[in-house]
C-alpha cells in the first residue's frame, strides 16, 4: 500500500504515519516543507493508493481567515491533487450540532447550520465540499488523546489552579472519546479500497462521564486534583461575557473557559459506532488513559 498523509508532523497525521510504517506501508509523509496545500493543486503529486488528510487548522480562538482557508480551501486543494487515490479526511465531531447534546450521534445529523467556531464551521464546510467525489471516506473523531497530544491535555494541565480543576456542570456528561491509536487503526482500515466509502464516526468503545474520565487522567498522570464543579448557566453566562471582553481587547489567546469548551464538557456528546464496525471493520477499545504519565 502506497499512501500520502498530510499534516504529518502533527499529532494525528504523525501518528498515522508510524503505524503505516510499521505496517509495511510505503508512506509519503508531506508537511509544508513538501507542499503547502493552501498554495493550491501540487502539479507533482506523488502516485498513491490513498491519502489521509490530517492537516488542519485546529484552533476555536482567532482570526477565522486562515482557519477557514487551511481547512476548507486546502482540503479542496489535497482532493484535486490526488484525483485517483482514496481520500481519508480526518474530520471532527465538532460539526454535530453545538446548541444541543449530542446523543449517541449518527453520520446524517450533521453538518449544520450553525457554530460556534470556524473551525467547526470550516470542518463542516470541507466536508461538504467533498460530497460527490468518488472513493472517500470521512472520519469524525471526538475528544482525540493519548501520545504526542498538543491540545486536550496541555488545556486540561493548564485548568489546573492550586491543586483543583472547575468543571461546568456536574461531571457526569457522558463523552465519547477517541484514543489516538484507535483514529489511526480507523484511517488505516479506510485506506483499504475492499471498505465502503462514506462518513464515519470514530471513538472508543463506550462513552465515559466526563467528571470520570478526567479524574482517571489526572491520577494516571500522577496528579492530586480536587474537582469541583460550577452551575452550567453560570458557568456560560461567565463565559460569554469572558469572550465579549477578550474580543475587544483583540487578545491573541482564548478565556479560560469558552462556550465552545462548556459545550464539551457540560453537554452529553456521545457517538454512535455502528456505521464503522460495518463499513470499516473498525473494532473500538475501551477508554483508557494508561501510560499518560509519559505523555
Amino acid at each position: 500500500m502506497r499512501i500520502a498523509v498530510t499534516g504529518a508532523r502533527g499529532f494525528v497525521g504523525g501518528a498515522v504515519c508510524r503505524a503505516a510504517t510499521a505496517a509495511g506501508w510505503t508512506v509519503h509523509a508531506l508537511t509544508r516543507a513538501d507542499w503547502d496545500l493552501c498554495d493550491g493543486v501540487w502539479a507533482d503529486a506523488p502516485e498513491v493508493d490513498a491519502v489521509v488528510h490530517a492537516a488542519a487548522a485546529v484552533r476555536d480562538w482567532g482570526a477565522p481567515g486562515p482557519v477557514w482557508h487551511a481547512n476548507l480551501t486546502g482540503t479542496r486543494n489535497v482532493a484535486a491533487s490526488f484525483p485517483g487515490a482514496r481520500l481519508v479526511h480526518i474530520s471532527t465531531a465538532s460539526v454535530y450540532d453545538p446548541f444541543r447534546p449530542t446523543v449517541l450521534g449518527h453520520e446524517t445529523e450533521a453538518p449544520v447550520r450553525r457554530y460556534l467556531t470556524p473551525y467547526a464551521a470550516s470542518k463542516a464546510a470541507a466536508e461538504l465540499a467533498l460530497r460527490g467525489r468518488p472513493d472517500t471516506v470521512v472520519l469524525r473523531p471526538h475528544a482525540v488523546y493519548g501520545p504526542g497530544d498538543r491540545t486536550l491535555l496541555p488545556r486540561v494541565l493548564g485548568a489546573v489552579r492550586g491543586g483543583r480543576l472547575w468543571l461546568p456542570g456536574d461531571g457526569t456528561a457522558l463523552q465519547s472519546l477517541t484514543h489516538i491509536d484507535q483514529l489511526t487503526a480507523a484511517a488505516l482500515l479506510a485506506c483499504d479500497r475492499d471498505t465502503r466509502p462514506g462518513t464515519y464516526n470514530i471513538a472508543d468503545a463506550a462513552p465515559v462521564p466526563i467528571g470520570e474520565a478526567l479524574r482517571a487522567l489526572l491520577a494516571a498522570r500522577g496528579l492530586t486534583v480536587r474537582l469541583r464543579t460550577v452551575p452550567t448557566a453560570v458557568a456560560s453566562a461567565a463565559a460569554a461575557t469572558a469572550e465579549t471582553a477578550w474580543r475587544l481587547t483583540h487578545r491573541p489567546r482564548p478565556p479560560r473557559l469558552t462556550r465552545y469548551a462548556i459545550g464539551h464538557l457540560a453537554v452529553e456528546r456521545t457517538l454512535a459506532l455502528g456505521a464503522a464496525r460495518r463499513g470499516l471493520g473498525f473494532r473500538p477499545a475501551p477508554t483508557s488513559f494508561h501510560g499518560a504519565a509519559s505523555w
